[in-house]
């Protein structure tokens, strides 16, 4: 039996089978023979033929030339763009990631490190093996098997390019992605840069780690650090760069714990950092979650059972945490939003520093003040663990009064992370291995990491000493419901599959904006409890009726119309207004005899506000609220003279501030100076121009109204400050906006309490119990070691003697009170007889004993 022969190339055995074919159709293998009587075999070339040889030869003399010139062209192309390519040497020397943007402080104080460099550098051989097959999946699948380019996804990008007419997609592969964003350092999008790119590329897989070798081995590790480069530099949205902050934000862990599920979502985000950031737009998160685990599993990154797992795990995003808390970053991200107008090339790029106005120790002393606030209300309303279960005392019987308020209703159906709503669920379980209680809110089981709410827990309770079981708690959904349970049997309650991340929400919010007087920046600015980057600021992003607080701007209107003076009477009796409109004064006054207009702002009587409106027009007002720098829409009805429509709170102190300032108003400025990478400063928006709304006259009659207030009328409290203060408590509807707004010589506050959701704050808390102590704290800090400073009495105000009852001038000294007015407008009617009255007066009164005829307390909104 002979042996097989050797294999040989396709070519070669081509070339032989061609070799044995007979040359001559139907004939012999052998050639024809030939005698000499015969003519040759061989016929002479006609001149046709001859010809076309010609001119082939010449043709192929072209064709190579074409060919040379081509290839040289090629190569000097090459060469042109290798020219001034970055050395990838550069990378050998160490990753060195872009700059930091810093947030200061007005004295310099540090209060953020944002955008391009919130990143932790993490080792690839630290991740664990899914984590880089999500990452490969989203990006390039084929990483480890390419040089650098996908040549088939560069053709079927040019394709998709050439269709539509514009660059639509790159095909770009993780190598080229390393070079455009670290050596290339350019989003542009030209031919040029993908040449340059393309070179780079291939110039990176063999150049980089000299030391890797050239075998499999060599390669491989060559592989594994252009990947480590990418999971470090590329951007992950909301600040974030590199895998770890990302698993770090997105997740509360490291990227070394995140499961399958958390690492495809991760893996999805940097094709659109804005777009697919968890939080957010949770919803598109979720579908390119999907996305990248369907990858993984076709290309066998994951097996049936990992891949099912993966799809179903819920997503527990990480709440803000204290320990991502910073000094203010309510103004951290207002500085942002203005460094991204101003540049929006360079300002994600970061390298900037931004000087804000805020004052650091009274920023500290306004966060600390609004917190000891709340959490009092929390204490006050049993707010604080050990939650109770709700008991037979809470429920009256036998004719008794409640001892407690009755426990809120108890949320049936099935909760929606979408409505961003807050629902009344029960305490069903605790764990104090896990760290959670369980809520169950609805048909849905939930659950609370308790270590995340110590503002309820100060005692640092464990879970199952936190709340008793059958206790009601507020709660908010933190992800979606990932599926909905049904009820084992026609009655029974349903049986969740999974628990749903909750976050606490028994005690109310709070938000402060301070101001300085003569310059009006912004010293101070809380907006949330937490003071976490990201948190919802209140001060600046929130609108809530203003309730009492919003008087101060009808009277001041009314004086600056001389229609009303301090001493003017107004009628405070309950009555029926147009529109059939019927405000109630509540308990804030139960006299029916006519009010001064000083004694109707002390003691915050509603009618009396109504009546003053009617007669100076809604219409006016609206306009002078909005030349004070009230922008939110206010209509012009009689309510608006109880503040029934909703203001944000930095208004309000804007508005305020101009009564404290002479009636000058002036934007509020937060950013004073912005300096760029290369040291110079950025052209910042010139501020609108100062503007008169009232002359300095009648905001000192104003200043001098609200003083009243303080003195002996429902700021009484503040009086405590012992330094000159004017200022106003609000409360609307049912107690669900609790404020106070003030000022000194040199600085205006305000301060707002209430629910997100609107609930009630609960009987007994008004604008004078609730939001007065945190205002009365913060004016403490700001005034510390300063001196007391009167308000300044222009030109124009005079003071007259006037019969306390009647308003008119005092017929002698015996119970006058002095009284200030407008020049020109002070009374010209005398009083008949002396009349002696308990009505308290201003601060400028001669008497200084006189008190209300009434316990001055804040009223609230009509209905």
């Amino acid at each position: 039996m002979s042996s097989a022969p050797p294999s040989v190339p396709n070519n070669v055995r081509v070339k032989k089978l061609m070799d044995d074919v007979d040359p001559v159709p139907g004939g012999t293998s052998s050639p024809p023979s030939s005698s000499p009587s015969s003519p040759s075999s061989k016929k002479p070339i006609g001149p046709r033929l001859a010809k076309v040889l010609k001119w082939a030869k010449r043709l192929g003399v072209v064709a190579a030339a074409l060919i040379v010139a081509s290839l040289l062209g090629a190569w000097l192309l090459i060469r042109h763009y290798e020219a001034d390519l970055p050395s990838v040497a550069e990378l050998e020397r160490g990753y060195h990631p872009s700059q930091v943007t810093r947030v200061v402080a007005r004295d310099g104080t540090l209060l953020a490190e944002i955008f391009t460099e919130r990143r932790t550098v993490v080792s690839i051989d630290e991740l664990p093996p899914h984590v880089k097959l999500a990452v490969l999946a989203a990006e390039d699948a084929n990483f480890y098997n390419h040089e650098g380019l996908n040549y088939l996804g560069i053709a079927r990008a040019f394709v998709i390019n050439l269709r539509s007419g514009r660059t639509r997609q790159g095909g770009s592969t993780i190598t080229q992605q390393v070079v455009k964003n670290i050596l290339l350092d350019t989003q542009e999008r030209t031919y040029k840069r993908k040449m340059r790119e393309a070179l780079l590329a291939r110039r990176l897989e063999q150049e980089l780690c000299p030391t890797c070798g050239t075998d499999d081995e060599g390669r491989r590790r060559r592989k594994d650090k252009i990947l480590e480069l990418y999971l470090n530099h590329i951007y992950f949205g909301s600040g974030r760069y590199g895998i770890e902050e990302a698993a770090r934000y997105s997740f509360g862990k490291s990227a070394r714990e995140l499961t399958i599920a958390e690492a495809a979502m991760l893996a999805g985000i940097p094709a659109g950092p804005e777009i697919y950031s968890p939080k957010r737009d949770l919803k598109r998160s979720l579908g390119r979650r999907e996305f990248v685990l369907q990858q993984m599993h076709e290309k066998g990154f994951l097996n049936d059972a990992q891949f099912e797992t993966a799809k179903e795990e819920p997503i527990r995003l990480a709440p803000a945490h204290e320990t991502d808390s910073e000094l203010a970053p309510e103004a951290v991200s207002i500085a942002k939003k203005l460094l991204l107008e101003l540049e929006p090339d360079r300002g994600p790029r970061g390298g900037f520093t931004i000087t804000t106005t805020i004052d650091p120790r009274l920023q500290a002393a306004a966060r600390k003040s609004l917190r000891e606030n709340v959490q009092a209300y929390d204490k006050r309303h049993a707010l604080v663990a050990p939650l109770k279960a709700p008991s037979v005392a809470q429920t009256p019987t036998k004719g008794k009064k409640a001892v407690s308020a009755a426990p809120p209703p108890v949320f049936e159906g099935t909760p929606t992370f979408e409505s961003h709503k807050v629902f009344t669920g029960v305490v069903v379980s605790a764990d104090d291995v896990s760290g959670t209680i369980d809520v169950r809110v609805g048909t849905v089981l939930g659950s609370v990491k308790v270590a995340d709410y110590k503002r309820y827990n100060p005692a640092g309770l464990s879970p199952t000493q936190f709340a008793e079981v059958g206790a009601r708690v507020r709660v908010s959904l933190l992800a979606p419901v990932p599926n909905v349970a049904t009820p084992l049997r026609e009655g029974a309650p349903a049986a969740p599959i999974t628990k749903v991340p909750l976050r606490l929400e028994l005690g109310p919010e709070s938000a402060t904006a301070v101001l300085d007087v003569r310059t009006r920046q912004v010293l101070a600015l809380v907006g949330n409890y937490e003071g976490a980057a990201g948190g919802l600021d209140r001060a600046t992003q929130s609108r809530r009726q203003p309730g009492s607080t919003f008087k101060p701007i009808l009277y001041s209107y009314a004086i600056h119309a001389r229609r009303y003076t301090p001493a003017t009477l107004v009628d405070v009796q309950p009555t029926v207004f147009a529109g059939n409109y019927k405000p109630g004064n509540y308990e804030g006054w139960t006299g029916t005899d006519p009010l001064r207009l000083r004694e109707v702002l002390a003691n915050s009587v509603n009618v009396g506000a109504v009546h003053v409106l009617e007669d100076v027009g809604p219409a006016s007002v609206v306009d002078w609220a909005k030349a004070l720098g009230i922008q939110s829409t206010l209509k012009p009805d009689l309510s608006l003279a109880l503040g029934s429509y909703e203001i944000h709170p930095m208004e309000l102190v804007g508005a305020y501030a101009t009564f404290a300032a002479g009636g000058m108003y002036e934007e509020p400025r937060m950013v004073t100076r912005i300096v760029g990478p290369d040291g110079k400063d950025v052209e910042l928006k010139p501020p609108p121009p100062p503007r008169r709304v009232l002359d300095p006259a009648e905001a000192y009659v104003t200043t001098s109204l609200l003083q009243s207030v303080i003195d002996h009328g429902t700021g009484a409290k503040a009086k405590s400050l012992a330094r000159p203060i004017a200022g106003k408590t609000g409360t609307s509807n049912d107690s669900k906006d609790t404020w106070f707004a003030g000022y000194s010589t040199e600085i205006a506050s305000v301060v707002w309490v209430g629910y997100d959701d609107n609930k009630p704050l609960g009987s007994g808390e008004t604008g004078a119990s609730t939001a007065l102590p945190a205002w009365i704290a913060l004016m403490k800090a700001a005034h510390e070691n300063k001196p007391r400073a009167e308000f300044p009495r222009p030109p124009g105000v005079v003071t007259i003697p006037i019969d306390p009852k009647t308003g008119k001038r005092a017929a002698t000294e015996e119970g006058a009170l002095d009284e200030v007015f407008l020049e020109g407008t002070e009374p010209t009617d005398t009083a008949e007889e002396p009349t002696g009255s308990k009505d308290g007066a201003g601060p400028s009164t001669s008497d200084a004993s006189a008190t209300a005829s009434a316990p001055a307390t804040d009223a609230g909104v009509a209905p």
